[in-house]
């Protein structure tokens, strides 16, 4: 079994360092259980080697960035992760350490401030950490050796749990690499893998534009695919891309010198909001990885200050990049931006192999060259390119969303979601240290505008960038339970409510115009969407646009996400499309609008049918309503009225009730009483009022089971 100490032996060129990603096919299980076993204990290896890197122990428990935990945690964290992840898919129910596997388990994502405080945690020495790990590596490599699978290895297989904690760790070897080259100097120490670096640097070569052909392109890949994904990396995305030009080179470090040296960095005109913000927040004058040493410029590497190169590329976060494009727009009066991921992928195209395949890498990549950046014109790819992969990342102008046909895998049901809320932005391409997954063309990482990770940026000449439609999960809970309630599953084999009311009022249009129907407390629009399939036009109207944002994004957009409790703090990710509800040729007779029910506006008229589901409860002054409405309703029209009759006084004071209380005669008073009294003699009760059930779900376990009385009321001619 390999050991830390076998690494003194090993160059940057053995093929222990360049180990390639897994397929997940084969023929024979023996063979593919002898890869799993050489890729696991590699990568285990080639993770704690990159601690040796650390001077003494104590820099251990510095914190290199502000926004993350110190060293201690991410030597921990990726052993830890194959525990976790082994217990929670049920393929092993022993425990290590429970301490270590809790306080190691989870890390910061760059916006959680109040999880970077050091009193949180009683962080264990970096000998318990080596103990652990080892303990770890023997665990997992009995589990390979024994543990029945079969081929191809797909989600369900206890090996695909077994790759995602080894790709997990590959990512870790590069943003751990990211925070050694963020320690002071005099932290780190030579060593020799990662001290190999590039020696050669020289005047760099002058960019210019290439031209690229568009046309369609579709992004995804199926669950066929023979390489491990992550959840995001499956679905379909249709994609057309007009013709552009896209930077020959990768902007270099003097190419973006011409950028600070024209005050790019104080100047708010080339600078979004956010990104201006961030210049100022800390007074940023250079890129990060910049030193200015009286009138000269150093570089710093991983473990190393250098001379600038001034031919490698440059090393900037979102903010940055974004920033030189709009200068780079004044400079050559043109439209320069960011590719977007589609436009990244039409250059991709261009190269015919990916990492598993490929035989010697064709970009600075995989750890196949040095330990660190290059010139800018040392490989060169397809029709005059240079550095389509590798080197450094490159930044995208996408905000990283799923594809269509997305689901999150059980046993990580948070690695992709928590980003889709278009703030992390994708880059491409992969970096010099990026290895396993990272270096496969279908990866798909995104990350805060903020944030480093050995990634500069190509540019483009193309038509200027549309505004982006978000479509991030609704997490409220109450606005989630309205759209369970609406578009999620039936429960204890109870019929969708606003589906079988808008049935019901639907079935009684027979002999009546059905131009135009009122939906007054829509919710979140199922029913609204049922009328449609007989009314011309309906009115949705809701006094929240919070929960009127659902069927307005599934109208607009054709999906919304959501999450659900299960219990506590768990939650479940869903997603609910338009095209599952067959209402793409009604959903444009539809218009949701905000609206007071006892304030409506006069524009809300002239209707012949009216539907309130389940709303007079909800109202501060139902009567009110009930007076309001009579006019807005045609002659022979119909008002249809549901309710569980539940005054409650956190939504209707007392005084206020239509009914459920004794009246001055003594006599029980119900609301169907009230509703006679206010709707008579203009209407007259159509039908003998039922009950329909139905069921909100609060949690996986909680659920209210409820009847709601429906009366159907016809205004006389």
């Amino acid at each position: 079994m390999p050991s830390i100490q076998a690494l003194e032996t090993l160059d940057l060129q053995n093929s222990f360092i360049v180990k390639k990603t897994v397929t997940l096919n084969g023929r024979k299980l023996s063979e593919k259980r002898k890869e799993l076993l050489s890729y696991f204990h590699d990568t285990f290896s080639i993770y704690e080697s990159i601690f040796e890197c650390l001077i003494n122990e104590d820099v251990f428990y510095i914190r290199p960035n502000h926004l993350r935990h110190p060293l201690i945690f991410y030597y921990g964290h990726t052993a830890v992760f194959f525990i976790n992840k082994l217990n929670v898919a049920g393929l092993i129910s022993t425990r290590i350490d429970p301490k270590l596997e809790s306080i190691l388990a989870i890390g910061v994502d760059e916006m959680s401030w109040d999880d970077l405080h050091d009193e949180h945690y009683d962080w264990p020495t970096p000998n318990q950490v080596r103990d652990y790990r080892e303990k770890t590596r023997k665990l997992v490599d009995q589990f390979i050796r024994t543990t029945d699978f079969s081929l191809p290895i797909d989600w369900q297989d206890p090996m695909w749990i077994i790759l995602m904690g080894i790709e997990h760790e590959r990512i870790h070897l590069e943003t751990t690499s990211v925070l050694i080259r963020e320690l002071p100097i005099e932290c780190v120490k030579p060593h020799p893998i990662w001290s190999n670096i590039c020696l050669t640097s020289n005047e760099p070569p002058i960019n210019e534009l290439l031209f690229v052909k568009g046309g369609p392109i579709t992004l995804g890949k199926s669950k066929n695919n023979p390489l491990y994904g992550w959840d995001n990396e499956y679905g379909i995305s249709h994609n057309e891309v007009k013709d552009f030009k896209a930077s020959k080179y990768l902007v270099s470090n003097k190419e973006y010198f011409d950028f600070v040296n024209d005050n790019g960095y104080h100047q708010e005109k080339y600078w979004d909001e956010e990104g201006w913000q961030w210049v100022q927040s800390r007074n940023h004058k250079l890129p990060t990885y910049w030193l200015k040493v009286g009138n000269n410029f150093k570089y710093r590497t991983m473990l190393d200050i250098i001379d600038m190169p001034w031919d490698w590329p440059v090393d900037v976060n979102h903010y940055e990049a974004k920033a030189f494009c709009n200068w780079k727009s004044t400079v050559l009066e043109k439209n320069i931006r960011l590719p977007t991921e589609a436009e990244w992928y039409t250059l991709r195209n261009l190269v015919d192999t990916d990492q598993p395949y490929w035989n010697p890498a064709p970009g600075n990549i995989n750890l196949e060259y040095e330990t660190s950046s290059c010139p800018i014109n040392r490989h060169a790819f397809a029709n005059g390119f240079y550095d389509i992969i590798g080197n450094v990342w490159q930044w995208t102008e996408t905000p990283i969303d799923s594809y269509e046909g997305f689901t999150v895998h059980p046993a990580y049901d948070d690695f992709s979601t928590p980003t889709f809320d278009g703030k992390h932005f994708i880059f491409k391409g992969g970096c010099w240290i990026s290895t396993g997954n990272y270096a496969i063309k279908d990866s798909r990482y995104a990350f805060r505008r903020h944030f480093f990770q050995h990634a500069g940026l190509r540019y483009v000449e193309a038509a200027p960038m549309p505004k982006p439609n978000l479509n991030v999960y609704e997490t409220d809970t109450t606005v989630s339970q309205y759209i369970e309630f609406h578009y999620g599953e039936s429960y204890f084999n109870v019929p969708n409510f606003p589906v079988t009311c808008a049935q019901y009022c639907n079935k009684l249009t027979e002999g009546i115009p059905t131009r135009r129907a009122l939906d007054i407390g829509c919710g979140a629009g199922r029913a609204s969407f049922e009328l449609a399939k007989v009314f011309d036009h309906v009115d949705a109207v809701d006094f929240s646009t919070r929960i009127i944002q659902a069927p307005t994004n599934l109208q607009k957009h054709g999906c919304q996400r959501y999450t659900i409790q299960e219990e506590g703090d768990l939650i479940t990710y869903k997603e609910i499309r338009i095209d599952d509800f067959n209402y793409q040729s009604v959903k444009d007779r539809v218009s949701f609008l905000q609206g007071d029910a006892c304030n409506l506006n006069t524009k809300f008229t002239s209707y012949d049918l009216v539907f309130a589901g389940n709303l007079i409860d909800r109202l501060y002054d139902p009567a009110k309503f009930l007076k309001l409405i009579k006019d807005r309703i045609c002659p022979g029209g119909l008002l249809v009225i549901t309710s569980p009759y539940t005054w409650l006084s956190d939504f209707t004071k007392r005084e206020y009730w239509l009914g459920g209380f004794k009246a001055s005669t003594g006599e029980s008073y119900t609301t169907l009483d009230s509703l006679q009294d206010y709707l008579t003699p203009d209407f007259y009760l159509l039908k003998k009022p039922i009950d329909i059930p139905f069921v909100i779900r609060e949690t996986k376990r909680k659920y209210q089971h409820s009847l709601s009385e429906i009366s159907v009321w016809k205004k006389k001619d």
